[in-house]
């Protein structure tokens, strides 16, 4: 079989998701980091250097079967939990605002939960490739599976990360229905994670906080308001075309750390709201040509990580322009290629370059399927 080309689509738009998101990095964060370090391109050399690390990585990967990646993926879900407890060392994890999430080399640090992301789809997709049928049967099928999730999120929340639990939580769930969970197993398990789900909100008072100011966040615009308050002026202030490149007001520390979680909507301001919904547009062509890889897939392993790192994209951007725009309570979670963050680019990329590999197969396979029709 004549060796096939992976899909441009895919890699065309990841290039130009990533150009529009290194411009809106440098836009975002040159106020911020000539205050900070002294340095408007503070952040602007290191997200190109991961950008173009990223872009490497990617093409490298795609060059790699993905049945021999995905057998590693036992290891990697290892040590992704043995990273996961390491980071909560003192001394060893680094601390930032209160979160102890990283490994700071000092030259860049490491999120070990961007790995456990990637480890996750991969051991799931993997492990349930051998033999979908256990899912059938709750205790000796789904229930192995939800224990590996709730070890993942009982030591995210320790750090806290609460974004990192929803997120690996949501893409695990999509992973194990598409393989063939039944959908009153996931009715039986959701009764007794409400409640749950209420305790942890009730019992940390700045998740309490989050959700109180979701509910009405000018009733105090200078404190716990304050983010999503900018938040919005700044996307009701970007208009229809955007007041341009470089000129957003609210990243003048109205918004803090406007590069990281509330990027999109500097990028509202500036771009406006032909620019949002092309960005938004842009992502969409990924998940599109994402569930058509998942569809044509030769096999079940190639169809659950294209389902997985499909969701992982899809599940992020909505999530955070949700909070963004104040359609959900505020939760760090980041915009894919777009939020500044090494490690996170980098095994976005390399879940990426798994994709594009699954997809050199697809056209054949797709041919199969329509001459079947």
């Amino acid at each position: 079989m004549r060796r096939r080309d992976f899909d441009l689509w895919i890699f065309i738009t990841i290039l130009i998701l990533l150009m529009i998101g290194v411009s809106m990095v440098y836009s975002a964060s040159s106020y911020y980091a000539l205050r900070i370090f002294g340095s408007k391109e503070y952040f602007l050399i290191r997200q190109l250097i991961w950008s173009t690390i990223g872009v490497f990585a990617m093409l490298f990967v795609s060059r790699l079967d993905y049945h021999r990646i995905a057998q590693f993926s036992p290891i990697m879900i290892l040590v992704s939990i043995v990273l996961l407890i390491l980071v909560l060392i003192p001394g060893i994890g680094s601390e930032v605002n209160e979160s102890r999430r990283w490994f700071n080399f000092g030259f860049a640090s490491f999120q070990p939960s961007e790995m456990a992301k990637l480890s996750v789809i991969l051991f799931f997709s993997f492990t349930l490739s051998k033999n979908s049928e256990r899912l059938k049967y709750f205790w000796k099928g789904l229930v192995p599976y939800l224990l590996v999730i709730g070890v993942i999120d009982v030591l995210l929340m320790k750090e806290p990360h609460f974004s990192g639990t929803i997120l690996i939580s949501s893409v695990a769930v999509i992973i194990l229905f598409c393989a063939g969970a039944k959908i009153w197993h996931f009715i039986l398990i959701t009764v007794p994670t409400i409640p749950l789900i209420v305790y942890l909100i009730m019992t940390e008072e700045y998740r309490l906080k989050r959700v109180l100011t979701f509910l009405n966040p000018f009733e105090d615009p200078t404190d716990s308001g304050y983010q999503i308050v900018n938040s919005l002026y700044a996307i009701g202030s970007g208009g229809l075309f955007g007041k341009g490149i470089g000129q957003s007001i609210q990243k003048n520390l109205y918004i803090p750390e406007p590069h990281t979680d509330f990027i999109f909507s500097i990028l509202a301001e500036e771009l406006g709201f032909i620019g949002a919904v092309t960005v938004l547009l842009l992502f969409l062509v990924i998940i599109w040509r994402g569930i058509r890889i998942a569809m044509y897939a030769p096999d079940i392993l190639g169809s659950l990580i294209a389902v997985g790192i499909t969701s992982l994209i899809a599940v992020q951007v909505i999530i955070n322009v949700a909070v963004v725009t104040s359609s959900m309570p505020a939760t760090g979670m980041p915009l894919p290629f777009f939020t500044y963050g090494g490690s996170s680019l980098a095994f976005l990329t390399v879940g990426l370059g798994i994709l594009l590999n699954i997809s050199r197969s697809v056209g054949t396979q797709y041919r199969l399927k329509r001459e079947k029709m």
